[in-house]
């Protein structure tokens, strides 16, 4: 990857320990990160069409999304992102505290990228950000958008 290039991120998770932890074991000197976070599902596909105070915002590279969020679920996030023209091209990331065998269905029949279970763990989870951050960033060719 080229790293002059700022990698946009979009976290879409409602649990404030679990966006920072994410965001500072993501965000180090090696890769220029511009990392957002929205708590909810409305509030994440405003973000993405670029309405109201997100209005400005820029196309995220990659999102990670857990399932279980307010206002509009992960789920029926997942689903808008993946039939829209535009955004179905963005990887998504679902990272969930979620195992249920239907849930990992649901989310691939949906598109999603890949699915990662949230270790209840804090240094294997440090350990499944690391070793996202690393395939991600250091292995896939993202799509970059204008």
């Amino acid at each position: 990857m080229n790293q002059s290039n700022i990698i946009e991120i979009l976290l879409i998770e409602d649990d404030s320990s679990d966006i920072g932890l994410i965001s500072k074991t993501i965000d180090d000197k090696k890769w220029n990160i511009n990392f957002n976070s929205i708590k909810d599902g409305i509030g994440a596909m405003e973000y993405l069409y670029k309405k109201g105070r997100y209005k400005d915002s820029k196309t995220p590279d990659l999102i990670l999304l857990d399932l279980n969020l307010p206002k509009k679920n992960g789920r029926e996030v997942l689903k808008e992102i993946k039939t829209d023209k535009i955004l179905k091209c963005i990887p998504v990331i679902v990272l969930t505290v979620s195992d249920n065998s239907n849930d990992v269905i649901e989310s691939y029949q949906h598109h999603a990228n890949a699915y990662i279970t949230k270790p209840a763990d804090l240094e294997m989870f440090e350990k499944y950000i690391s070793i996202f951050k690393d395939f991600w960033f250091n292995s896939v060719k993202l799509p970059k958008y204008k």
